[in-house]
């Protein structure tokens, strides 16, 4: 049996794949426009001929809660050592994973999963213009909550 409380206890007290590395092939930025919070993704990418770019090594960083850093810790370790093919399928699952679950608690885990579609999307425009900054993809989602419409 899984111990999911305690896998999660363990990613806030060890964040796995926390941090930068150092000359990046790419880098890319999930930002919650609402509130400023963003995570960057950092890859360490490889390529074989006639095969999707493979990333190698993963970091992130976040400024935001510690949902988004465990969100964060959590699809890392999955990205790790995948070919971007398959971390695009890991993004569609997360992002579909989100579709029913409020927004407010959304929020953390799509900025991850699109930091990290940002980043690879960052490996690819690098190709034709290597000076181009890093991606920055804003969510949909909101942690803020919305006011309820009050009665007086």
């Amino acid at each position: 049996m899984v111990d999911i409380d305690g896998e999660i206890i363990e990613h806030m007290a060890n964040p796995k794949n926390y941090g930068s590395l150092d000359n990046p092939d790419a880098i890319g930025i999930g930002e919650n426009p609402d509130n400023g919070e963003k995570v960057i993704i950092y890859l360490d990418v490889v390529e074989s001929d006639g095969e999707s770019p493979f990333i190698e090594d993963i970091k992130f960083q976040a400024i935001g809660c510690m949902t988004t850093v465990v969100a964060g810790s959590i699809i890392t370790g999955e990205a790790k050592g995948i070919d971007f093919d398959t971390a695009d399928e890991l993004i569609a699952v997360t992002l579909g994973m989100l579709e029913n679950v409020p927004p407010e608690s959304a929020a953390c885990s799509e900025m991850v999963a699109v930091a990290l579609k940002a980043a690879m999307d960052t490996y690819y425009e690098k190709k034709n213009n290597p000076d181009i900054p890093a991606l920055v993809y804003k969510i949909e989602q909101s942690c803020m909550p919305k006011e309820e419409d009050k009665d007086i």
